[in-house]
């Protein structure tokens, strides 16, 4: 049980003394009710509230996915740059999602966000294994033995070594990557010792999820199972 206005200010409606004022103010019911005081106490799992005649969404675990675009940085905020935010739908906002894991400012793909600490823990936990597969258009062509390094744990130039990860050529110049971590710049760091310079990265799958028809820019709700 929560009083009313702390419900309503974690919801993101409004300041906790906005609130105060809107609930005297009869703007707000509960239960079809109009609430008379904001330290009324309510079940916020189960309490049908609105403001001015508008449902209020619960503050509950939600999970989202990004088609991002190139030209974003994953942060909630940057001084010089558009980040990944600006794309997230307001109603998403108000229930404080946050990127899990980043996407560099040009690389496209799935993203995914959440306001579950445990479950982006979960997502980003290298003993989870949730591989993350990426389409790449790179210089040169990969060959068997660039496949072999990859799946034995590549050790980077500066001394980073990498668990294992999968690499498979599908093309002149294109491949597919999958890897369970999520260190700095990975991929292109890990084409790159093999001489590929990456041309064109694009996150394709991550767990159980993949982009399917989600345009790009676009967003979508999905079930933490799926993950």
């Amino acid at each position: 049980m929560q009083r009313l206005d702390k419900i309503l200010s974690e919801a993101g409606v409004a300041s906790r003394k906005d609130l105060r004022g809107m609930i005297r103010a009869g703007r707000v019911t509960v239960n079809g009710v109009t609430a008379k005081s904001p330290e009324e106490k309510y079940d916020e799992t189960t309490a049908e509230i609105t403001v001015d005649g508008v449902s209020i969404r619960k503050k509950t675990a939600v999970l989202l996915m990004l088609h991002k675009p190139a030209g974003f940085v994953t942060s909630t905020d940057d001084p010089r740059d558009r980040t990944v935010m600006e794309l997230i739908p307001e109603e998403y906002r108000k229930l404080d999602v946050k990127p899990v894991g980043r996407l560099d400012k040009e690389t496209e793909g799935l993203l995914l966000f959440t306001n579950d600490g445990d479950l982006a823990h979960s997502i980003l936990s290298p003993k989870k294994e949730v591989w993350k597969t990426y389409y790449a258009r790179h210089e040169g062509t990969a060959t068997d033995a660039d496949v072999e390094a990859f799946a034995s744990g590549l050790q980077l130039r500066d001394g980073t070594v990498c668990l294992s990860a999968k690499l498979e050529p599908v093309g002149p110049g294109e491949s597919r990557i999958s890897v369970c971590e999520g260190k700095y710049h990975q991929v292109r760091r890990m084409m790159a010792s093999r001489g590929m310079t990456v041309l064109y990265l694009k996150r394709e799958r991550e767990g159980g999820l993949s982009l399917g028809e989600l345009a790009l820019g676009g967003v979508c709700e999905v079930s933490p199972e799926q993950i």
